[in-house]
């Protein structure tokens, strides 16, 4: 099975997430299956219907956080020694070559991607453009809009 990389941030996260849907929002759904149940006939119970759906919902995603937990490989960026190298945790500083607008991002794993954090997927365009390249290297970014550069300015691991 492949490895699904998180940064240690993005592994506390769905921690957390995991930790809330098991000790709050599952014992919530059982208690509101519960009491629609002893509304009567399920036939015709709404919020039976209701209640039985947010439980399959929860249950969905428990299984999916356990199952990205169990093949992650977390990595800090803190302890990357990538000689200057973009790699998945690093932040990269860079300008666009035709707006000179400076943008800094760093690379992440899918569930904490986030652009309005400056978190960026890996798997995104930007974000494959970029892996491998150091400071003062162009990358072409194939945009919506036609292929983007951007030179790197700085590459950082915090």
């Amino acid at each position: 099975m492949q490895k699904i990389p998180l940064t240690v941030f993005g592994a506390e996260l769905l921690k957390q997430e995991l930790q809330q849907l098991k000790s709050v929002a599952r014992p919530a759904v059982i208690e509101a299956i519960a009491e629609a149940r002893s509304h009567g006939d399920l036939s015709e119970n709404a919020e039976y219907e209701a209640a039985k759906e947010k439980q399959g919902f929860i249950e969905g995603r428990i299984a999916e956080i356990e199952h990205k937990l169990s093949l992650a490989h977390i990595i800090d960026p803190k302890e990357t020694n990538a000689d200057g190298k973009v790699v998945f945790g690093a932040t990269v500083k860079m300008q666009d070559l035709e707006t000179e607008e400076v943008v800094s991002y760093q690379i992440v794993g899918e569930d904490e991607a986030d652009i309005k954090q400056a978190k960026i997927f890996v798997g995104s365009p930007i974000a494959r453009a970029l892996i491998g390249k150091e400071e003062g290297d162009i990358a072409e970014v194939q945009a919506p809009g036609g292929i983007r550069e951007y030179e790197i300015l700085e590459v950082f691991y915090i």
